[in-house]
């Protein structure tokens, strides 16, 4: 479980990234349920750090505290620092992976964790911006542009800006289940999970068809996924072809309407795994998986356990087993 976390500024930080990961690990939400971290902010050379944007904030600790952290921080820098990566930041990295620490970059950050070697003949991402400069400066790294995100063991890579929420909620999830990760992105009032990945983001910002919203096509699926929901059964009720709908569907959500029922079908199970003692059949008949044996099949492809272990180690952490009901 975490318990420590280090957000590393280096000169030349974003400030809304820097924002981003003070407010998924620094606030306190104890009074919700929600474990509290020992969040520090530091740096190589403690005193004033020089944001992008013109500001600078007084940044008090050096990397000692980092040195033991169980997550480490990296926030994105403009280009000409991403060249020049501290030596003593890029220690700090190889060192924590080492040891088994999470190490998570945001957008841009990514290049520290490339420089310091962490990333060689693995995954990664950044800024799609940035990605195929990436690409080229280290060719050991498999760098994914589309992506929001991207976890290889413990070290996490995020795209640009708001996919750093993603990736800070991917990780909380993993530490303290999806329940107590729904707080978290409620107070921040943002989705807990977002599907598809940045590519939708790079033509166009905004859906080509925006006129009518899907949103209460998808509200409506919620509702039922215990059913056997098909692809033709949401374009009737969008009163679309199939054809279209799932064409507007992709353009809108960034997945296949297949792919977003069974991701949304995982987090319900989820919700159910902690908050209830219902055995794997019946939670499995609730979540639309028709059997424990398709749910194993799932939950493992998705978060990379099984239920039980998923059990084992989250239920219970918010609120009294056996409080829901099934559906009728």
């Amino acid at each position: 479980m975490i318990r420590t976390v280090a957000c590393v500024l280096q000169e030349g930080f974003t400030a809304f990234e820097f924002g981003v990961v003070c407010e998924a690990f620094a606030l306190d939400r104890s009074e919700q349920g929600v474990p509290s971290f020992d969040f520090r902010v530091v740096t190589p050379e403690p005193g004033m750090v020089e944001a992008k944007i013109g500001f600078r904030i007084e940044v008090e600790n050096d990397l000692s505290f980092a040195e033991e952290a169980d997550l480490i921080v990296i926030v994105s820098t403009p280009p000409l620092a991403r060249f020049g990566a501290d030596p003593r930041v890029l220690d700090l990295v190889r060192e924590a992976v080492a040891r088994g620490a999470w190490v998570l970059s945001v957008c841009s950050g990514a290049f520290t964790l490339a420089a310091a070697g962490v990333l060689d003949g693995k995954r990664a991402t950044t800024h799609w911006m940035y990605a195929d400069e990436m690409a080229r400066r280290f060719p050991a790294i498999d760098v994914d542009p589309d992506v929001l995100y991207v976890q290889h063991d413990r070290i996490i890579t995020s795209a640009g800006t708001a996919a750093g929420i993603d990736a800070c909620l991917h990780l909380l999830r993993q530490e303290i289940g999806a329940e107590l990760t729904n707080v978290v992105a409620r107070r921040m009032v943002v989705a807990p999970h977002r599907d598809g990945g940045q590519a939708q983001f790079i033509d166009s910002p905004l859906p080509e068809h925006h006129a009518l919203s899907l949103a209460p096509v998808a509200d409506w699926a919620l509702d039922r996924l215990r059913d056997d929901l098909s692809v033709d059964d949401l374009a009737a009720r969008a009163h679309m072809s199939s054809r279209t709908f799932a064409r507007r569907f992709k353009a809108d959500y960034g997945v296949t309407p297949a792919a977003w029922l069974g991701r949304q079908r995982v987090m319900h199970a989820q919700r159910l795994l902690e908050r209830t003692d219902w055995g794997l059949d019946l939670i499995a008949a609730d979540s639309g998986f028709g059997s424990a044996a398709v749910l194993r099949q799932n939950f493992a492809r998705v978060l990379g356990l099984t239920p039980t272990a998923y059990r084992e180690r989250f239920c219970g952490t918010a609120m009294t087993r056996g409080d829901m009901a099934p559906a009728a």
